[in-house]
């Protein structure tokens, strides 16, 4: 086979490469800044959706970038065949979809726009596809979310650990390309949305614990009352969004993940190595 990836640099792709090197595949990665030569990987230089140079006939492409632009590429290519097509979205596609925030409105509405972009796209070339909606992602120290907090805690030795109850269900990024690979051979999950979460759902503040527990050094605790969040939460509009969703269950059903790709991800047990990879 021989397959397209956008995004072989993102943390899923971090994964998925050597995932797909063990398989023998032949892979093409499309990347914005020049990529060191890695055997068995042809990298690319270009951008979606219109600055992609001429490509060979495709048996799959999977991308894990905004849905929008591949779609607008996808629309817009000549293809070969009707490769297999997979990609990422977001769970924010519904746990967001009701927001108090129109900004958060608006993403989960691109999100939903963009699957169905996606989907008509497929349509015109008679390929067949399969999007997966990650929760919150971990695993190669190149998230937003969890490794930004991480690091600063051990810059300043001081952990926060914000209350909250909410349900939260963080999926390590290698067990995301797992089901990359599981998807690319199961004609079940053609036409499919499937959702993918961890293996273990836990409070909020609860894996804020096991974060700060993972950190390769000793750092102080510093409890954040609810009260003081919801005085932040006036004050700072831009954080009114995350701080109202600390006691709201932020989860992905993973019955289909688990019958249609045998796919079970792992439980949130997080080390060092994954806020702080090797040279980092």
């Amino acid at each position: 086979m021989t397959i397209l990836v956008f995004g072989g640099s993102s943390q899923i792709g971090h994964f998925l490469l050597p995932r797909l090197l063990e398989r023998g595949e032949s892979i093409i990665s499309l990347s914005r800044q020049p990529r060191p030569e890695q055997p068995g990987v042809t990298w690319l230089h270009g951008q979606l959706p219109d600055q992609v140079p001429t490509l060979p006939a495709l048996s799959a492409i999977i991308s894990f970038g905004p849905l929008q632009p591949f779609a607008d590429w996808l629309a817009a290519t000549p293809l070969e065949g009707a490769p297999r097509v997979i990609a990422t979205s977001s769970m924010s596609a519904e746990t967001k979809r009701d927001s108090a925030v129109p900004a958060e409105r608006a993403i989960s509405q691109l999100l939903r726009d963009g699957e169905s972009a996606l989907a008509a796209a497929c349509a015109r070339h008679g390929c067949a596809w399969t999007v997966l909606r990650p929760t919150l992602i971990y695993g190669a120290g190149l998230d937003k979310s969890l490794t930004p907090i991480a690091r600063r805690a051990r810059r300043l030795r001081v952990f926060p650990l914000p209350g909250g109850h909410g349900l939260r269900q963080p999926v390590h990024a290698d067990d995301i390309a797992q089901a990359v690979v599981a998807a690319l051979a199961c004609p079940a999950v053609a036409g499919r949305i499937l959702p993918i979460g961890g293996g273990e759902r836990l409070s909020f503040v609860e894996m804020f614990r096991r974060v700060r527990r993972s950190q390769p050094c000793a750092t102080l605790p510093l409890p954040l009352p609810g009260g003081l969040l919801r005085a932040c939460a006036s004050a700072l509009p831009r954080l009114r969004g995350p701080l109202n969703r600390l006691d709201t269950d932020l989860i992905a059903d993973n019955s289909e993940l688990h019958y249609l790709l045998g796919i079970h991800p792992r439980a949130f047990d997080p080390d060092p190595s994954m806020w702080f990879p090797a040279g980092q």
